[in-house]
C-alpha cells in the first residue's frame, strides 16, 4: 500500500493507524500547494481532489477521506482491534465519532490556516472548535473515546489536538483531552508517525 500524506496534515490520521496495524506501506509526501508529489509527478493525475490523504491499494485502486481510509486499515488487520466488527453497534459508535472529528472539528480548523482570513473571523472559528472539543471531553470518562480499546478514532482525534497546539488554542481547562493526548502520544506506534514526518519535514 501507498499512502500519499503531507507533514501535518490530517493525512497523520491513517499515517498513525497504519503503523498500530502492522501494514506494510510506502510514503509518497505531496506539497499541496504545488500539487506534485516528491518525485515531481502531478498529484491531481493521481487523485483528481488534489488533497491528501489518499490510499492506493496494491490492486492499484485509490481510497480518499480519512474517516473511509482509517476503517478499511482497521478492517485489514482486525486483530489489532483498531476497529469493532462491521455491523455492529460499537462500530457504528466509531463511525459516528469520526464523522463528529471530520464534521464538527477538522473542518472548522480550516478557517484558521488561512492568512487572508481576518482574526475575528479566526476567534468565532477557534470559539466554536472549544465548543466541540468540551464535549469530547465530557465523554471521555474511559483511557479512549471507545473505552479501554485504542481506536482510530483516537488517532484522529488526537490530530485534532495537535492542530489545536499548532494553532495556539489554550485546551488546559479540558482535562480529561489533556490526559488523553498525552496517553496517545506514548503510544510507540504514534511515537513512530510522528517521528517520521518530523524527518520528512526537516529534509523538504
Amino acid at each position: 500500500m501507498k499512502l500519499y500524506y503531507s507533514p501535518g496534515a490530517c493525512s497523520l490520521s491513517p499515517h498513525i493507524a497504519l503503523h498500530e496495524a502492522g501494514l506494510a506501506h510506502e510514503l509518497v509526501r505531496v506539497d499541496l500547494k504545488a500539487k506534485k508529489t516528491e518525485n515531481g509527478d502531478d498529484y491531481t493525475k493521481i487523485n483528481p481532489k488534489g488533497q491528501v490523504p489518499a490510499l492506493q491499494l496494491d490492486s492499484g485502486e485509490l481510497v480518499t477521506e480519512g474517516p473511509v481510509i482509517v476503517q478499511m486499515i482497521a478492517d485489514k488487520a482486525q486483530a489489532k482491534n483498531l476497529a469493532p466488527a462491521s455491523g455492529t453497534t460499537e462500530r457504528y459508535k466509531l463511525q459516528e465519532w469520526l464523522n463528529f472529528i471530520t464534521t464538527e472539528l477538522h473542518k472548522n480548523f480550516s478557517p484558521l490556516f488561512q492568512p487572508v482570513i481576518p482574526d475575528d473571523v479566526k476567534n468565532f472559528f477557534r470559539d466554536r472548535i472549544k465548543g466541540k472539543f468540551k464535549y469530547a471531553d465530557s465523554q471521555l470518562g474511559q483511557d479512549y473515546l471507545m473505552g479501554k480499546q485504542f481506536t482510530v478514532a483516537d488517532g484522529y482525534l488526537f490530530v485534532m489536538l495537535k492542530w489545536a497546539e499548532r494553532t495556539g488554542m489554550d485546551l488546559s481547562e479540558f482535562k480529561n483531552l489533556m490526559a488523553f493526548k498525552d496517553r496517545v502520544a506514548a503510544r510507540p506506534n504514534v511515537k513512530a508517525a510522528l517521528d517520521m514526518e518530523a524527518q520528512a519535514q526537516k529534509a523538504a
